[in-house]
């Protein structure tokens, strides 16, 4: 009987719970929203934050000083929309679109011709497809599986397929939904430059999320010496930290707040149950 050779595929370790910060640590904190911050719904539109949730996203930016952000896969107007039109930094559809601290915004442009051009094409293709539904975000077109995940897997070689006639633009894969955007921008360069301009500038980067797209902000972050939280078990991820799901990220930003205003103590716990560390 021979004995079974073990096996030589490395696994990466079980990433640990994120740390607390010291009080009055100088964090910037940047979350990704749909299954970060929210859990997800078969329709993106039927997503609401509860009043909890709001409170404390408003002390977090406080405590920061105005260094929050959200960064998202919508536009803009639906984060105004979704979290009451705070005067928060944020970024929507992937980077496309920008609002600084202060208020300045930047959205990129791209032909109108191209975009009415891509949109024609890419509903053509969703009509092929029973159960995917289409989100129109003007600048990007998202196509989601979430009712259909079976379709996935072949909508997604049809729109790989597809990108050979959408010149300028490229496909961005997320949880269950494909999405085609103007190519030359994603989380990680938006982040990037949020982080170059006040209250960001000088701060240590803290970024949270759970999709692919997300990965460009965590590498983004982590070239600054910064924090990235992977939110769920999806792999691989360039993240160095975890929490299982939006209620885990609810409760560890709960001691985040309580650390940036009063102090962690050298016991406190995290939901991992992992000792809490305070840069």
């Amino acid at each position: 009987m021979s004995t079974p050779r073990p096996s030589t595929t490395p696994t990466r370790p079980v990433l640990p719970a994120p740390p607390l910060p010291a009080a009055g640590a100088g964090w910037a904190l940047l979350f990704d929203v749909d299954g970060t911050l929210l859990d997800f719904a078969d329709d993106p539109g039927s997503v609401r934050v509860s009043p909890a949730l709001l409170a404390l996203l408003h002390d977090v930016h406080a405590a920061t000083e105005g260094a929050m952000a959200l960064v998202s896969g919508r536009e803009l107007d639906d984060l105004d929309r979704l979290f009451e039109r705070p005067r928060w930094a944020a970024i929507g559809l992937h980077g496309l679109e920008l609002r600084q601290a202060s208020g300045s915004f930047r959205r990129v442009i791209v032909p109108q011709a191209g975009q009415d051009h891509m949109h024609r094409e890419v509903r053509a293709l969703a009509a092929r497809f029973e159960g995917v539904q289409v989100e129109d975000k003007q600048l990007a077109v998202a196509l989601h599986c979430r009712r259909a995940p079976e379709q996935l897997a072949r909508l997604h070689g049809a729109a790989s397929e597809l990108m050979a006639r959408l010149p300028g633009y490229e496909l961005q894969p997320g949880h269950q939904v494909l999405e085609f955007k103007p190519a030359g921008m994603d989380k990680g360069r938006a982040v990037t430059e949020l982080l170059q301009r006040a209250p960001f500038a000088g701060r240590t980067p803290v970024y949270l999320g759970d999709d692919l797209t997300d990965e460009h902000a965590f590498d983004a972050v982590n070239r600054r010496g910064g924090f990235s939280i992977r939110i769920g078990e999806r792999e691989p991820s360039a993240a160095h930290f975890t929490l299982p799901g939006p209620a885990a990220t609810e409760a560890w930003l709960t001691r985040v707040l309580h650390a940036l205003t009063h102090g962690a103590p050298t016991h406190a716990r995290l939901p991992h149950g992992g000792p809490a560390r305070q840069p």
